[in-house]
């Protein structure tokens, strides 16, 4: 199965437990992959039938921005159902990251798969 990415994909947001977390946005980093049939676009030049990885962002940082998680692995199953469910991916890799969330560290996080290749 082809596939669509979106990497290193910084959106600016509430998200973590501590008291000063919940009121200054931090960077989150995002490493998305969705699996695609490119086929149909690529024979056609149609790109109605390519996965519209613009949309994906716009909808990815409305969801990271509203949501304001609490924690990161909650952040990563809410990206990872609306890959799947808005955008019809059969099969997603979400990686979150919080950049100097710990000291000596460039970056933790998790990264999760859903779905099926």
């Amino acid at each position: 199965m082809d596939r669509v990415f979106i990497s290193d994909f910084r959106v600016e947001a509430i998200v973590g437990i501590l008291d000063f977390e919940r009121v200054t946005p931090q960077t989150v980093r995002l490493d998305l992959e969705m699996a695609w049939d490119h086929r149909p676009a690529a024979a056609s030049e149609n790109i109605a039938l390519a996965l519209d990885y613009a949309a994906v962002a716009q909808r990815v940082k409305l969801c990271v921005v509203e949501g304001q998680f609490l924690l990161v692995e909650t952040m990563a199953e809410a990206i990872a159902g609306i890959l799947m469910q808005e955008f019809a991916s059969p099969w997603v890799r979400v990686r979150v990251a919080k950049p100097q969330a710990v000291e000596g560290a460039a970056e933790v996080g998790v990264q999760i798969e859903r779905g099926v290749l």
